[in-house]
């Protein structure tokens, strides 16, 4: 068996900071709670907001724009926001084929343009042995569009009555340590498993859904109060800090009309993470059983914040006009789309989101969601654990980190070098730091930390954290005293505000970000109007 260490890295999908167990939420998560038991788990590791930019980041060391994959996969302009991987970034899949590993894939790619022809961008061309997932951003999950093995179309998989796609991810997974293991592991291997759980549609087996019946009846203002004290008797957060207030746009829970449907977006929500850690405790069995996981790093973390993006008709529109949906489920009925009290979510029959109340609950105790880089919008769980390499367990790490950190950290715990050029081609420095001696204790300094998306940006160097929800001035915060975000400071502190506006200024320029008015005018455009500099563009 080889000395060097495999890496199982894993990766949900618009999950909130506060939603598993081990993170004070009330999904049960039994087997994320085994790994943070006998890892580690980080309070403050950021994501970059959003889906693609997130998966773009986290296989490449970079931030998002460097990579082609600015705002989504659509093509949004200029270089930097073509929505594809480019050639001037490395994945770590590719690093790591160099340096004798087996590399496999299972789940979301969604950092390609063209979902339905092979191409340059789709996992097998950018690294990985073997791939089974989907090549979209979202999907039903009883019957995904784009279903590919390999470079080939697998959609008849799908027509299986028992198909369930988060079930799917897993066991294939668990499929590929097993087999590699039965190969003869002299070589070690790299499992990315990018699921699609929790992102809408809000699709789950009834038996998952029935168990939550009853979890969610107090209410999202009660459950965020009691998620807060659960963060700060874990350890998560501190006790000074204060819970950021309800949505203004969201009734108080003794007002909320249609509970039963509302309840039940959180039930099916919460059963898709269940069925998740279902799977993961599968992978976990896979690594046990085949002698292989005192000598697996394995990573667990979340795209974005939870989302608050409500299902209306031009969003489903959009969808369709992508050959994303599908007119009728397996059975021939006719599918549901939108949000609406008037149909229960959970069954194939339907296509919803949860919606902002709850959205508002799974990033508890911070500010806003998915799109924004207030502290609800990048703030994810990471869980390593690494019997091998991580000697505390259930220790917590304090110190700031960033997506951009996970290819350095797995460089570093397998020696596999990052590439000045591949294939003939320059590609960019490495943007992130190791997490490798955090493992040790928790002690470091680092750079500052820098997100962009749709014209939300941020800048961290240590407490202090400069932010704005675009096209809205820019925020102070002192994020040790405040991290929830409640006390701008910008007014009184004008020096420390220009002096971290310059170092963002700089980074974007550096990175590639386009101002966000130049976006909207390319939009405007686009469809033949006048650009509109106040448009927040959120696809809901």
């Amino acid at each position: 068996m080889s000395s060097q260490p495999n890496v199982l890295l894993i990766l949900n999908d618009d999950m909130g900071y506060s939603d598993i167990g081990c993170y004070g939420g009330e999904v049960d998560t039994p087997n994320l709670n085994r790994l943070a038991a006998h890892g580690l788990r980080f309070s403050q590791f950021y994501n970059t907001a959003r889906c693609s930019p997130t998966r773009a980041s986290l296989l490449t060391g970079l931030h998002p724009h460097q990579t082609g994959v600015g705002i989504l996969v659509d093509d949004d302009g200029p270089e930097g926001y073509a929505g594809n991987l480019n050639e001037r970034c490395v994945t770590i899949a590719e690093a790591l084929k160099d340096h004798g590993y087996r590399t496999y894939m299972s789940g979301k790619w969604h950092v390609a343009t063209d979902i339905f022809n092979p191409n340059d961008t789709w996992p097998r061309q950018r690294g990985f042995d073997r791939y089974y997932g989907i090549i979209t951003g979202a999907a039903d999950y009883f019957q995904p569009v784009t279903l590919t093995r390999d470079n080939d179309n697998a959609e008849h998989e799908a027509l299986a009555e028992d198909f369930y796609l988060t079930d799917a991810i897993s066991d294939d997974a668990a499929r590929n340590i097993r087999e590699h293991a039965a190969a003869g592991p002299d070589r070690p291997f790299f499992q990315y498993v990018a699921y699609t759980a929790p992102h809408w549609p809000l699709h789950a087996p009834e038996e998952d859904i029935a168990k939550y019946k009853g979890r969610f009846d107090e209410g999202w203002d009660v459950l965020r109060e009691q998620r807060l004290q659960r963060l700060v008797e874990l350890g998560l957060v501190d006790a000074s800090w204060a819970l950021s207030e309800r949505d203004p746009s969201q009734p108080a829970w003794e007002n909320a009309e249609d509970k039963e449907w509302r309840l039940r977006r959180m039930e099916v929500y919460a059963a898709q993470i269940d069925r998740m850690d279902q799977g993961i405790g599968r992978i976990v069995r896979a690594l046990e059983e085949t002698g292989q996981l005192d000598n697996t790093l394995i990573l667990f973390l979340a795209d974005n914040g939870g989302c608050a993006e409500e299902l209306d008709e031009p969003f489903t529109a959009f969808l369709k006009k992508r050959r994303s949906l599908l007119e009728k489920a397996k059975d021939g009925s006719p599918i549901a789309y939108g949000n609406g009290p008037g149909v229960l979510p959970g069954s194939q029959r339907t296509y919803q989101s949860y919606g902002v109340a709850w959205a508002n609950l799974s990033n508890a105790p911070f500010r806003l969601y998915k799109h924004w880089v207030h502290e609800g919008g990048i703030s994810t769980p990471l869980i390593a654990h690494w019997p091998a390499g991580i000697h505390e367990q259930g220790g917590i790490r304090h110190s700031p980190g960033q997506l951009t950190d996970i290819m350095a950290t797995v460089l570093e715990a397998t020696g596999a070098p990052y590439p000045q050029t591949y294939r003939g081609r320059d590609i960019l420095p490495l943007e992130g730091e190791s997490l490798v001696p955090l493992f040790a204790s928790d002690d470091r300094d680092r750079r500052p930390l820098f997100w962009e998306h749709e014209g939300n940006g941020a800048v961290r160097v240590g407490r202090w954290k400069l932010v704005r929800n675009y096209p809205d001035a820019w925020e102070l915060y002192d994020i040790e005293a405040d991290r929830t975000e409640q006390r701008d400071l910008a007014a009184a502190l004008p020096e420390k505000a220009k002096e971290l506006r310059e170092l963002y200024e700089q980074w974007a320029a550096r990175a590639g970000v386009i101002p966000r008015e130049k976006i909207l005018d390319l939009y405007a455009k686009a469809r033949g109007e006048e650009a509109s500099g106040a448009t927040h563009f959120i696809r809901k």
